[in-house]
């Protein structure tokens, strides 16, 4: 009988060496993939209530998890992206305006060296990390290394627009894109399709191991423009292929992970960084939205907000849990093993965010916060001989629970009161008429918790770059939120 055994174990053994799923992860720590789509709200997106636009794609991986309906980001790219990055409200980080720092300069750039950064965390705890899309906050022909130094192993990205190079601006057809080591215009490519590639390349090459994929989309930020699979006459149909075009994009990604036989152990995270562009109009369950990029309005920061995680998610899931992106890298630390106080008492730096995977994973409804915050939007920065700065000492902000929104000036005074459960549209402040103890109650608590907020918001915290020949005057009279 002994014999027997050993022999079926070394038979075994031969048919797994022989059998190339055998070598699949068996690694307890999760794949992570968090895809970031560019200015788009829920109005876009078909199983958040969307009218004009079917997405199967993405309302597929919305059914195989958890589809959230609270959840914050910041209205403008850079203070979203950056508060991905580092798990800080803009008040802490300093990006409270949109920096475009290839096409700026200024020698303002993210400096990991004085700001968290969840690449390299990552990356320290055993995962290989990759990049693709877009990143903007450094100026790759002054940092060459930005992306390895915030600890991506491997990355090809949009270089942003750079000042002085015309062919920089494209992210799209012939689009200009930043890898090993070199930028270059890739001819007859569309960019969205060469990002893609390259993250599917990825995942087959490191199926083996744990990984860590950021995927910020260039996809659907202006100009519009056709795709591959569709002509349009009209800025909206163009709009409506992009977003089409990027639904594809997601289940040729979420194919790959499948085909590769781990998309059981993959956490997907598929959101979008704010509301969409101003010119464009969707429909959200029979309500006409106008397009809230730059705009602290639910339309420009409460986001869709999609997790899948085959392996412990649920499907069929929708979830009423209040989550902002200061959210994201406590969560993902947490997935990965790591406390966020642990992080926290070896590198100095103070997280906002807390992390969710008790939601994700069944065992609260709850996640660890009673509000959420979304501040700033159409830029008021400038560059002065100290770098740049943010117009005023403190930006106008949002701060929101359940049910009652609060919107702040820039002189720390309340300016409206939403209810949110009877007036989802933001039409009747009643600011001025708190008629009920509820109302009184939750206004009183929102507003404490404002005064708690530092009486000045940091300007971006770096060390500034030398200065370059190309580097562009700019001011806030100057900016384009558009851009």
């Amino acid at each position: 009988m002994r014999n027997l055994v050993i022999l079926l174990l070394i038979l075994f053994q031969l048919s797994c060496d022989d059998n190339p799923d055998s070598k699949i992860q068996t690694n307890s720590k999760p794949n992570i993939l968090i895809i970031l789509v560019d200015d788009l709200g829920k109005e876009w997106i078909s199983c958040y209530g969307a009218d004009n636009i079917k997405t199967p794609n993405i309302d597929a991986l919305a059914k195989s998890g958890i589809l959230f309906n609270n959840v914050y980001a910041m209205p403008q790219c850079t203070p979203t992206r950056t508060t991905l990055l580092t798990g800080q409200y803009p008040f802490r980080h300093g990006w409270v305006n949109h920096w475009d720092v290839p096409r700026w300069g200024g020698g303002a750039h993210f400096d990991e060296t004085l700001n968290p950064s969840i690449g390299i965390e990552m990356k320290k705890a055993g995962y290989k990390t990759c990049i693709a899309g877009k990143w903007q906050i450094d100026d790759f022909r002054v940092e060459p290394d930005a992306l390895a130094k915030n600890g991506f192993d491997e990355y090809c990205m949009w270089t942003g627009y750079e000042s002085g190079i015309p062919a920089s601006s494209k992210r799209y057809q012939e689009p200009y894109i930043y890898t090993n080591n070199e930028s270059k215009t890739f001819g007859n490519r569309f960019g969205p399709d060469v990002f893609k590639d390259f993250i599917v390349d990825f995942i087959y090459q490191n199926k083996e191991i744990p990984f860590f994929i950021y995927y910020p989309m260039v996809l659907t930020h202006t100009p519009l423009v056709n795709t591959p699979d569709e002509t349009a006459d009209t800025n909206l149909g163009k709009h409506k292929a992009m977003v089409r075009y990027t639904d594809k994009i997601t289940g040729e990604i979420i194919k790959s992970l499948e085909d590769a036989n781990i998309i059981k152990n993959t956490v997907i995270i598929w959101t979008t960084d704010n509301g969409t562009t101003r010119g464009i109009e969707g429909s959200l369950n029979g309500h006409k939205i106008k397009g809230g990029k730059s705009l602290t309005t639910e339309a420009g920061i409460c986001l869709p907000f999609i997790v899948s995680w085959p392996d412990k998610i649920k499907p069929n899931q929708k979830s009423d849990a209040l989550i902002d992106f200061t959210d994201l890298y406590p969560t993902f630390l947490d997935l990965a093993g790591i406390s966020e106080k642990e992080i926290s008492e070896t590198s100095n730096h103070i997280f906002d965010g807390h992390s969710f995977r008790n939601v994700l994973i069944g065992e609260s409804k709850e996640s660890n916060r009673e509000w959420m915050l979304g501040m700033g939007g159409q830029n008021n920065a400038r560059l002065t001989e100290n770098g740049v700065e943010n117009q005023y000492n403190f930006r106008d902000r949002v701060l929101r629970n359940k049910r009652y929104k609060l919107y702040v000036d820039s002189n720390r005074e309340p300016e409206k009161f939403f209810d949110l459960l009877l007036d989802p549209y933001e039409k009747n402040n009643f600011l001025d008429s708190l008629n009920t103890p509820e109302q009184k109650h939750n206004f009183d608590h929102l507003l404490e918790i404002v005064k708690s907020f530092p009486v000045k918001d940091n300007d971006p915290i770096y060390k500034p770059n030398p200065p370059q020949t190309w580097d562009v005057e700019i001011n806030a009279q100057s900016q384009l939120w558009k851009r």
